[in-house]
Formats: C-alpha cells, sequence, structure tokens
C-alpha cells in the first residue's frame, strides 16, 4: 500500500522508492482487502524473521509473503493485464488461502 508521497510512474504501474521501481498495488484491491492483505504480509515478513535457521518455517513464511504480494497484485500475472473479475478473483483467492493458515 502506498504511502501520500508515494511516487508512481506516469502509467501508475510501479511506485519509485530511492531510484527503484516495484510493482504498484492493483487499484482495484478495495481497502478493506488491501488492509487484510497487508496485515498478512507484514505478519509473514515478521515470521520470515523469526525463522532464524529452521528452514521450514522461512520457507513457509516466505510462501506466505508471495501469496499476500500476489493478493495485492504485486507479484505474478501484472494487474494491468488482466480483466476486473480476474483481477477480483486473485485477491479473494489469496486473502482465503491466508485467512485459512494455507499458503500453497
Amino acid at each position: 500500500m502506498a504511502t501520500d508521497d508515494t511516487q508512481y510512474t506516469e502509467d501508475g504501474h510501479f511506485i519509485v522508492i530511492k531510484g527503484r521501481r516495484w510493482r504498484a498495488t492493483d487499484p482495484l484491491v478495495p481497502d478493506d482487502e488491501a488492509k487484510r492483505l497487508t496485515h498478512h504480509l507484514m505478519a509473514a515478513r515478521r515470521a520470515v524473521a523469526a525463522a532464524g535457521d529452521d528452514e521450514d518455517a522461512r520457507k513457509a513464511a516466505r510462501a506466505r509473503v508471495q501469496l499476500a504480494k500476489t493478493g495485492l497484485g504485486e507479484r505474478g500475472t501484472a494487474w494491468w493485464e488482466q480483466e476486473p473479475a480476474e483481477r477480483r478473483e486473485r485477491w479473494e483467492d489469496c486473502l482465503r488461502r491466508l485467512e485459512a493458515g494455507g499458503h500453497s
């Protein structure tokens, strides 16, 4: 999720942070769902850090990061290449899987 001072590329597909481009969050993701996905993303990132030398825990946490970022449209098929229904299906599926505790 971008902050008020986030710079976007002209097409809105990417944000620019310290000169580096990152894929922007899909603007069609409703605020509530974006907040829930971001909550899962931050929790998964903390779990990656907390995993330490536990390779299985780190792998599972990274899979959750991937799933949350995919739900936000920041990974996987570019959101601007998908129809609105496909985009909605993407974030709803990712949320459902994250909230069920899954990551596969």
